[in-house]
């Protein structure tokens, strides 16, 4: 009982820190997720909880994460690749290898952390924040690590909410459905995708949608390359007793058997629509307290650097992706 009122502690913090995130959400351009971790690193540096809260802090960055990426498997009907032709299903794929590779890339040029590199061209390829969040675990990047990855993909989404339709629509001069393709084919978030598109035109802002879901898409089977490429080189863990623990984790085979709800119609839409919010609103608390985690001291020595890469690599996204619509879908 003692154990259960000191994890509360630190638990009702970052709920209260999640609330307060999607409350000021509703002022500030910025996702409630990015709010959510920088009120975490602002309270973590400057007010400093002590050990009464460690115990809830742990709790929300790890058990209610794992939670919420294993719930975030029924946002993705594998169905939605029929509303795309080949060409641009082979476009989304293409610009992903691009954008992972180059951040991969970059970091052997500044000398930068491989993994950390890898997080945000994986974040600026898929979807920001839950992709991150998603496959943190396989890649093995600690959590200060994590928040910064996911501030800095949120960042860049939120300045390419108002430069791209921009860049689209003045420099490259592209119609509506081409310009739906580029913007949901380089920006990280769902909410940046659908503020952009939609500032363009219906159609763009519709055709947008499409491509960046099946974006959304490509999670799973990065996962599964990230599982092959990653845990194979880890030894099993022995759990005693000559039994071997399987290091895939958990809530990534629960992502996937969620992602089978909407792909083949197992509940109804009220109900993957409950599970989808009770998915969005445990990663704001996660992320709180993966923020209450950040130090001052970790974002002065990576932040700089990791804001580059990621910057750089966005850049890369966008010059792809333009280049790939003029070649083959003008």
């Amino acid at each position: 009982m003692a154990n259960l009122i000191k994890s509360s502690y630190g638990l009702v913090l970052c709920i209260i820190i999640g609330i307060t995130a999607l409350f000021l959400s509703t002022f500030i351009p910025v996702g409630a997720i990015t709010i959510s971790i920088l009120l975490g690193i602002v309270i973590g540096n400057i007010i400093k909880p002590g050990k009464l809260f460690e115990n809830g802090i742990a709790i929300s960055e790890k058990h209610i994460l794992s939670f919420a990426i294993a719930l975030m498997g029924v946002n993705l009907n594998f169905f939605i690749l029929k509303e795309l032709g080949f060409r641009s299903i082979l476009i989304i794929i293409a610009a992903l290898a691009v954008t992972i590779f180059s951040s991969i890339t970059l970091a052997r040029i500044f000398k930068f952390d491989r993994n950390f590199a890898l997080l945000l061209g994986i974040g600026n390829g898929i979807c920001g924040s839950s992709a991150i969040a998603a496959t943190k675990e396989i890649i093995g990047v600690n959590e200060q690590k994590v928040g910064l990855s996911i501030t800095i993909i949120n960042f860049l989404g939120t300045i390419g909410i108002f430069f791209l339709p921009l860049f689209d629509v003045v420099v490259l001069k592209f119609t509506g459905i081409n310009s739906g393709v580029l913007i949901g084919n380089t920006l990280q978030a769902v909410g940046h995708v659908v503020a952009a598109g939609f500032s363009v035109s219906e159609l763009a802002g519709q055709t947008a949608i499409i491509v960046k879901m099946t974006r959304v898409l490509m999670l799973t089977p990065v996962i599964i390359i990230l599982i092959f490429v990653f845990l194979r080189k880890k030894p099993e863990q022995d759990c005693g007793d000559g039994v071997k623990k399987n290091n895939v984790p958990l809530f990534i085979i629960g992502f996937v058997l969620f992602s089978f709800i909407p792909t083949f119609g197992l509940l109804p839409e009220n109900y993957i629509r409950i599970i989808s919010i009770i998915s969005k609103y445990a990663l704001i608390i996660a992320m709180a307290g993966i923020g209450l985690r950040i130090t001052f001291i970790t974002i002065v020595r990576d932040g700089k650097s990791a804001l580059l890469i990621g910057s750089i690599v966005f850049v890369i996204q966008i010059i792809f992706s333009s280049s790939m619509i003029y070649l083959f879908l003008q």
